[in-house]
């Protein structure tokens, strides 16, 4: 039997597109999308609703998008988080797709969606009109989020991977930060529309690059089952055409009523049975990251993570104010996070490849710097000087930012390779629902009952160092069975084993039923030009 032909659009020829231009692609890509985000904050922010004297003798034109649609306060922060319901919603669909159409497709398709939400978002006319552009930019985002950072995984060198990460995950606070001041001088000199305008523009190069280019394969999902289909595919269009041959001496109308009925019957069944395909798969999928303790570990420690620092960004600023009566409080707290946030993103990206790109040494750093960095920003609140608080805070921000990059190779690597699109779609949509979606109004809550914006400041400190326990657990060998008991919710989580048997995946090829002579014309995604170049296109050329 000859081995099966390989399509030329799986193999990517050499070209300027190598593994460090692929980062600087998505850097880029990640650097708009968080600064779309910074811009509608900062749209709502600085715009206000117009107000009128009670005999309406005078009246006062509002500014920003608050003013323009006249919204409330309530509609207004809603608007900030709209994007939140697409991008939940389309995070796991985006990531089962991943298994059935190429990868590097579905983020061309995700960018075009963004793009056009942007677009529209700018000729928006209502309340309702934004908030649906709002959530499709969400869904947009939410093939990039999954997806990314596999690819940059993939094609970073073993040595550097978690610095290639976390180079990638530099560009949240530096493009929120970005996003903030863009739309403040774009909204007051052109328009709040300009601003969004402006950043479709500019994402659109990068949804028409990802039709036009070769589509990469990620590792995990192999070409053969792809090729099998569309041989099945082939010998089924074949047959069709066998069958319509030898009945063409029977009756013209017949002939038509059968194959309209066949035909509408074998289309419903075969999608009424993909569709049941894909929701099997995808539960089957869910089931084995449930049951995979590291990934549940990694995933309930960045929950808390997120759940201090989403409170920390929205009142960060106002609870400073109020507590060190600091006048420029958000110019002063917004320097400092974004500053430390690059810093410390890739300072932890580095320090852990020098420890050696483990799961276990992972781990050790996540609850090393999560710990010291939560005991440095409950002294910062504690102090009284408010010189002392800057340069407490200033440290432990440089240290619990520099998770980032760890926290997601321990997502990428705890995980079969075809799981990694799904582990980040589903974590991203963990550390949304119950992290910092949820936080920042339990904290408005909180302090409406304490009334001590210093006390409410250390109770939700409190809450990084049962974070940084979870992380904990993940990093040692033993095996001891316990019971995890949350104090806040009161819900009981079982999990096998106190001290989790950390196993690095991501050399995992089980899964995929290729054959030898498949796995010796599979190329790598991305190679540099190096002397393995000729040895490889014999090899493509053999098949």
């Amino acid at each position: 039997m000859e081995p099966p032909i390989i399509s030329s659009t799986m193999i990517p020829t050499l070209s300027w597109f190598t593994p460090k231009r692929l980062l600087a692609i998505f850097c880029v890509i990640n650097l708009l999308n968080y600064l779309d985000r910074g811009t509608i904050a900062s749209n709502g922010v600085n715009g206000s609703k117009g107000t009128c004297t009670e005999a309406a003798a005078t009246c006062t034109s509002g500014s920003g998008i608050q003013g323009d649609f006249n919204l409330n306060n309530f509609e207004d922060g809603i608007l900030s988080s709209a994007f939140l319901v697409g991008l939940l919603v389309a995070c796991p669909i985006f990531a089962s797709l991943a298994k059935s159409i190429n990868p590097f497709r579905l983020i061309g398709v995700g960018l075009s969606v963004w793009t056009l939400a942007t677009l529209f978002c700018g000729f928006s006319f209502n309340f309702w009109s934004i908030s649906v552009c709002r959530m499709l930019v969400g869904v947009g985002e939410a093939s990039f989020i999954s997806l990314a950072a596999p690819f940059i995984d993939d094609n970073a060198p073993t040595s550097q991977k978690t610095a290639w990460l976390a180079t990638f995950y530099m560009c949240i606070p530096s493009g929120y930060a970005l996003g903030y001041v863009y739309g403040g001088l774009v909204g007051s000199y052109f328009g709040w529309r300009y601003a969004f305008w402006i950043e479709s523009i500019l994402m659109l190069p990068f949804a028409i690059l990802g039709f036009l280019m070769k589509p990469l394969q990620l590792k995990g999902f192999g070409s053969g089952n792809l090729i099998k289909v569309e041989e099945s595919k082939t010998d089924a269009s074949e047959v069709q055409v066998a069958n319509a041959s030898n009945v063409r001496d029977d009756s013209l109308s017949l002939k038509e009523e059968f194959r309209d009925n066949t035909s509408n019957d074998q289309s419903k069944s075969k999608s009424a049975t993909k569709m049941f395909d894909q929701f099997s798969i995808f539960f089957i999928d869910m089931k084995e990251l449930l049951l995979d303790k590291v990934y549940v570990i990694n995933v309930l420690g960045n929950i808390g993570y997120n759940f201090v620092l989403g409170a920390y960004s929205y009142w960060g600023p106002k609870a400073v104010y109020n507590i060190y009566h600091m006048a420029d409080a958000d110019l002063v707290f917004g320097g400092i996070t974004v500053v430390c946030g690059i810093v410390g993103t890739l300072a932890g990206g580095f320090v852990a490849d020098f420890m050696t790109n483990t799961i276990s040494n992972a781990f050790k750093l996540l609850s090393a710097t999560t710990f010291i960095g939560a005991a440095l920003f409950f002294g910062a609140f504690l102090c009284r000087n408010v010189n002392g608080f800057l340069a407490l805070f200033s440290i432990g921000e440089l240290l619990v930012f520099s998770t980032l990059g760890p926290v997601s190779y321990v997502c990428l690597h705890c995980v079969k390779p075809s799981l990694r699109p799904l582990s980040m779609a589903m974590s991203t949509v963990a550390i949304h629902v119950f992290g910092d979606v949820p936080s920042s109004p339990l904290f408005g809550i909180l302090q409406d009952s304490i009334n001590n914006w210093r006390t409410t400041s250390l109770i939700l400190t409190t809450i990084l160092f049962p974070a940084a326990g979870i992380w904990f657990i993940g990093m040692s060998s033993r095996n001891l069975v316990f019971l995890l008991t949350s104090v806040v919710i009161n819900v009981y989580v079982y999990l096998e084993g106190i001290f989790v048997h950390s196993v690095d995946k991501f050399e995992d090829d089980s899964e995929n039923q290729v054959s030898n002579i498949e796995r010796s014309c599979t190329i790598p995604l991305l190679q540099e030009k190096t002397g393995e170049t000729s040895t490889s296109h014999t090899q493509s050329l053999e098949c």
